[in-house]
């Protein structure tokens, strides 16, 4: 049973006081972590020798994806007060802002190399992060509600 706790009219949370934001961090990190695994990725796939093993480097960058998405759900259900929709919405501005970094580093190639179609690269600044935040939101909200569950004395 869930207990809600009523605050005195001058008592101010220690998030006001301070202003920290201890979900920004684990976002952050997330969103980085994303932008060097794709690129890593991308990159070691395009030097691969054979197509199995350029297949093998994306299915590797899809494992370490899905290693930090769930570490970033595990980080975000140990702040205090933390709801599975505020978990999910982290985990998804992680992938949101991570998905626009690649973006934006495949048109920053794309420009420097004078490769690709600059014009599709752009609007997927915009696609990307959409196309990507979305299905994450749902699937951390979906994990983040059945571990909330799982944790709650039956």
């Amino acid at each position: 049973m869930t207990t809600i706790r009523v605050m005195a009219k001058d008592e101010v949370t220690h998030t006001e006081k301070t202003g920290a934001r201890p979900w920004l961090k684990p976002m952050i990190l997330c969103a980085v972590g994303y932008l060097v695994i794709g690129v890593t990725a991308a990159a070691l796939a395009g030097g691969a020798s054979s197509n199995q093993s350029r297949v093998a480097w994306r299915l590797a960058a899809w494992l370490a994806s899905a290693v930090a998405f769930g570490a970033h759900i595990n980080a975000e259900r140990s702040q205090p007060g933390g709801s599975p929709t505020v978990t999910a919405w982290h985990v998804s501005l992680a992938v949101a802002f991570g998905a626009f970094a690649l973006a934006a580093a495949a048109l920053f190639h794309a420009l420097s190399s004078g490769t690709g179609n600059t014009r599709l690269l752009a609007i997927a600044l915009v696609a990307w992060p959409i196309l990507t935040a979305v299905p994450a939101f749902l699937v951390a909200l979906a994990v983040a509600a059945a571990l909330a569950r799982r944790k709650q004395p039956v």
